[in-house]
């Protein structure tokens, strides 16, 4: 069973782009965070002779956790919809425990313009595609006026395509969006996509997934 504090930031830390903080100047309280958001998905903390785990979780899912374990309850100091603590006094399983701060990670992580970056990665060279079809591959067609908000705020240029995505008729971004007038015409054009009056011809350059 898990029971330290050792074990249960090693298995937070185990997750990608993680790392361990102490924002309050207590030992008392060590947090992991995603380093994408900056945002803790897991802190511990010693209350009450037991190490306790807060985990971000699911609304429909945290009274399911709170109805099975005695020792799950309502999140400390925290949201009580949305996070649990979890007491590690040994009556909770370890798969249970690490399937609680997996789901907080999946949680924390799981933003929107992350999807929408990683949406647009999948665009192959020479295709282009479009904001609704980005906000579908993201996992919401709805949310196409947030692709675009996304890509203007492209923390990684050099590995996320934006350049590669268009209206639904085809036409280009704004002169500002890419830092002037023509690049992205420029970007497009150097890899083989005729661009004609700030346009795509999608019947020819779109990707069909």
């Amino acid at each position: 069973m898990m029971k330290t504090r050792q074990e249960a930031l090693a298995y937070g830390l185990s997750f990608p782009d993680t790392r361990q903080d102490a924002p309050f100047h207590d030992e008392n309280w060590q947090l992991v965070r995603y380093n994408g958001n900056n945002k803790a998905f897991l802190w511990t903390y010693e209350k009450d002779g037991f190490i306790n785990l807060n985990v971000k979780t699911d609304p429909d899912k945290a009274w399911f956790w709170r109805d099975i374990y005695k020792s799950v309850i309502p999140g400390y100091h925290q949201n009580k919809r949305h996070w649990n603590t979890i007491i590690l006094d040994g009556t909770v399983p370890d798969k249970d425990v690490k399937m609680m701060i997996a789901e907080s990670y999946d949680l924390i992580s799981d933003s929107p313009s992350k999807r929408i970056y990683e949406a647009v990665k999948k665009i192959p060279y020479g295709h282009v595609a479009t904001y609704g079809q980005v906000a579908a591959l993201a996992g919401d067609r709805k949310m196409a006026r947030a692709v675009g908000n996304a890509l203007h705020k492209n923390p990684d240029p050099e590995h996320i395509p934006c350049y590669r995505v268009v209206n639904a008729k085809g036409e280009l971004a704004g002169a500002f969006a890419f830092g002037g007038a023509g690049v992205q015409a420029g970007l497009l054009e150097a890899e083989g996509i005729e661009v004609k009056n700030g346009k795509v011809d999608l019947d020819r350059y779109q990707w069909k997934e």
